[in-house]
């Protein structure tokens, strides 16, 4: 099957979900790219994709450098972070979308305000418990509410990553938890400053829709295997 015809399949699937959940909110599909080579990005440009997740700084350093012929390509990055690849994060992608420690968004933030720029970046909440998984625990909210007080962050949303099960309810929970999080922040805002909910990759993203996902992170589905 083509790309394009791979993604009208799964395209299709997301507005069944969201039918099936009652949602009728734009859901973006962030096009994850990483293990991928580059021809691949350019593969997802042609076919009308606009956003694509990359987790590894050295490796997307070599992709980005033709990116240009590419404009209105969101580069979201989409691992694990580490405080000494700040700087060269910033220079390279528009939307940070793992900030998984108060400590984490201060070293960004001062890097921005540096920059004199803001960045967008979404907060990640480890709805499941697991301790293998990064991520603000759920009851960490004062310290989530301090991230989005700092000055040169745009905090638009929140992420999660499904528990890693075949239940389909624990991972629908933790989705749940994670939509009910979004409006208790809003809530003690006064303000509906999160408007993201980025929930569902290839495994799960149909019950993400299902539950308010705005953001959905498909590599494999669309992609194929990874490559090694």
């Amino acid at each position: 099957m083509s790309l394009k015809k791979t993604l009208e399949r799964i395209q299709s699937r997301i507005d069944y979900a969201q039918k099936r959940g009652g949602f009728d909110h734009p859901v973006q599909l962030v096009a994850v790219t990483k293990t991928h080579p580059f021809s691949t990005i350019e593969d997802c440009y042609k076919i009308g994709i606009t956003s694509i997740g990359e987790n590894r700084i050295q490796e997307s350093s070599q992709k980005f450098r033709s990116l240009d012929l590419m404009p209105n390509l969101k580069k979201r990055f989409i691992g694990k972070l580490q405080s000494n690849k700040v700087n060269k994060c910033l220079d390279m992608f528009d939307t940070i979308d793992s900030v998984d420690s108060f400590k984490l968004a201060r070293r960004i933030n001062a890097r921005a305000e540096y920059l004199g720029k803001k960045i967008p970046v979404l907060l990640e909440i480890n709805t499941s418990g697991e301790t293998q998984k990064h991520g603000f625990t759920m009851e960490k909210m004062d310290e989530m509410l301090c991230c989005i007080d700092e000055s040169n962050l745009i905090v638009t949303g929140l992420m999660t990553l499904g528990p890693r099960t075949a239940d389909k309810e624990k991972i629908r929970d933790s989705f749940i938890q994670l939509r009910k999080l979004k409006d208790s922040i809003n809530r003690a805002l006064n303000q509906p400053n999160l408007i993201d909910l980025s929930m569902g990759m290839s495994g799960d993203y149909e019950i993400g829709v299902e539950e308010g996902s705005t953001m959905v992170r498909i590599g494999t589905a669309l992609l194929g295997p990874r490559k090694k």
